[in-house]
C-alpha cells in the first residue's frame, strides 16, 4: 500500500481485508514465537476449560474434522493437549489441553489484551467487536432468494 493512497476512497470489504490481513501478519509472528498457529490458538481456546471431541472443537472453530486433527497432532507433538480414552464411551478420544497448553493460551490471552499490535487500547474496541459479530452472523447466514 503507498502512503499517499486515500483510504476514505476504498469500498469497505477492502479496508476490513487489509486491516484483516496486517492484524494476521502480526499475530502469526507472536503465535510463531511460541510454534503455534492461529489454528492452534483456537483450538487451545475451546478445551482449556473442558476436554471435548475432536469433532465438537472442529466445528466450534469452523474447519473440518481434517483440519482439526492436522492440528490437534501438532499441538499433541508439542505438549500442549493430550488425547484420552472417554470414561463413558471407551471407543471414543476426547482431547484436553494440558498443564502447559493452559499456561500458554492464558499466556497469549493476556498479551493479546496489553498489546496494541492485536488492538488493545483502541478506543471503539466494543463497537468495533459488535459489529465484527454482526459480520460473521450475515455472512454465515445462507442467502435468500
Amino acid at each position: 500500500m503507498y502512503m499517499d493512497d486515500d483510504l476514505t476512497q476504498w469500498p469497505t470489504g477492502r479496508l476490513l481485508s487489509v486491516a484483516a490481513r496486517r492484524l494476521e501478519h502480526t499475530w502469526e509472528a507472536i503465535l510463531a514465537e511460541h510454534g503455534l498457529t492461529h489454528a492452534g490458538l483456537v483450538a487451545l481456546h475451546c478445551i482449556t476449560d473442558t476436554p471435548q471431541y475432536q469433532r465438537e472443537i472442529a466445528q466450534q472453530c469452523r474447519v473440518t474434522d481434517q483440519t482439526m486433527s492436522r492440528t490437534l497432532d501438532g499441538l499433541a507433538r508439542q505438549g500442549y493437549v493430550a488425547r484420552e480414552t472417554d470414561p463413558e464411551d471407551g471407543r471414543r478420544m476426547r482431547v484436553r489441553a494440558t498443564e502447559e497448553g493452559k499456561r500458554l493460551y492464558i499466556e497469549i490471552v493476556e498479551r493479546e489484551q496489553q498489546d496494541s499490535r492485536l488492538l488493545a487500547g483502541l478506543p471503539e474496541h466494543e463497537e468495533l467487536r459488535r459489529l465484527l459479530l454482526a459480520l460473521i452472523n450475515h455472512l454465515e447466514t445462507p442467502a435468500t432468494s
